[in-house]
């Protein structure tokens, strides 16, 4: 399984991909993308099961990357991790066909509880 991790912060994306170890998601295979716009680029070349964005990116946000990607007929399981949750960006994201949103900061067992009905 391919695993797209979209964050601007090289340090939250190892977060993320020591957390998903720990969450028993090892072996998988991860690409990193550290703005929106390589996101986006990176979902359409690479085909990843999963992408796991931030919410805030420099180039687009992750609500723009995911927007785009439906709007192109890509339907990848895709969800948020982020520092901000307001009402509004919940209801954004599931209206633009979000799968999760993971509010920083997270645990192992959050992961294990969101990922393991969308990648086993």
């Amino acid at each position: 399984m391919k695993i797209l991790i979209a964050d601007d912060s090289r340090v939250m994306r190892q977060i993320v991909t020591r957390t998903l170890r720990q969450a028993g998601f090892d072996g998988h295979d991860l690409v990193e993308a550290a703005d929106g716009r390589q996101a986006y680029d990176k979902a359409v070349e690479e085909q990843p099961d999963l992408v796991i964005s931030d919410w805030n990116m420099p180039e687009m946000t992750g609500i723009e990357v995911l927007r785009a990607l439906r709007g192109g007929g890509n339907d990848v399981k895709f969800g948020f991790v982020t520092s901000e949750c307001t009402q509004e960006m919940q209801d954004q994201a599931e209206a633009a066909g979000a799968h999760f949103f993971i509010i920083k900061p997270f645990t192992a067992e959050r992961f294990s509880e969101v990922f393991t009905p969308l990648i086993g």
